[in-house]
């Protein structure tokens, strides 16, 4: 394994962690939410969480580059980059709903590299480093084998994100070419995927912050992640992440391939 990638993952996974634990002590609290000019809600916790990854990280690698939600973007001279979303999930977690989860996503040359997923309320970590495989507390995990859409439960996070990206016909179409279907979403429903108890996900609406940490985890665990468009990238709002075998099947429902 490349010893610079080894070093920077497992800098990472005790990143996440102590992120996630910060999270967890706002969670279980009261605290003030405040709303950013898209509508999105952030906390002391989101900000707090990321500059205690930012620290952690460059402390250790200061060359690299950064990118959070919350405090933007920082090049490096390295190669790599973090990309960070401190609580994915922040409407779920001020709601006091555990399906939220703190993500940090490494790059090296823009090619998503490593992946970690703290989710603190469940008690639950999910990791990946490309060659490593995937993993959720220390457990390898991998994707279902269902090769039929029509067995297969599908994931998102809200009907509000494919109305207002015109985009719903679509969505209720592959919709009720599946088996169940359940709002899991944000980064759990990924998790959810790569550990085999759905097959797709399908979201419209994410950022670069809510995926690159994810790409690794789903194709480690044997999946597969695109755009709507069959393209392998973290920079397009409009995504599937799959088992792989039902893949081909969502993007022709979604007007793709």
């Amino acid at each position: 394994m490349n010893p610079e990638w080894q070093s920077r993952y497992e800098v990472a996974v005790e990143a996440a962690h102590r992120a996630g634990q910060l999270a967890l002590r706002y969670y279980a609290s009261e605290f003030q939410v405040e709303w950013k000019q898209d509508h999105s809600p952030v906390t002391v916790a989101d900000r707090q969480a990321e500059t205690l990854i930012r620290q952690t990280l460059l402390a250790s690698f200061p060359g690299d580059g950064f990118l959070g939600e919350e405090h933007g973007d920082s090049p490096g001279t390295s190669g790599f980059r973090w990309v960070v979303d401190p609580i994915d999930g922040t409407r779920s977690f001020v709601r006091h709903i555990p399906l939220w989860g703190t993500i940090i996503g490494l790059e090296y040359r823009g090619e998503p590299i490593a992946g970690v997923v703290e989710m603190p309320a469940l008690g639950e970590a999910y990791r990946a480093l490309r060659g490593d495989g995937a993993f959720r507390n220390n457990q390898r995990i991998s994707v279902s084998k269902t090769a039929e859409l029509s067995q297969s439960m599908l994931f998102y996070t809200g009907l509000s994100y494919f109305l207002k990206a015109g985009r719903s016909e679509e969505f209720l179409r592959l919709a009720a070419q599946t088996d169940r279907q359940r709002g899991y979403g944000d980064v759990y429903g990924f998790m959810l995927v790569a550990q085999g108890s759905g097959e797709v996900i399908v979201e419209h609406g994410v950022h670069v912050w809510d995926v690159t940490g994810v790409l690794p985890l789903i194709e480690e665990a044997g999946g597969r992640f695109t755009a709507w468009d069959g393209s392998r990238t973290v920079l397009r709002p409009d995504v599937v992440a799959s088992n792989g075998q039902v893949h081909d099947q969502v993007l022709r429902l979604l007007g793709g391939k």
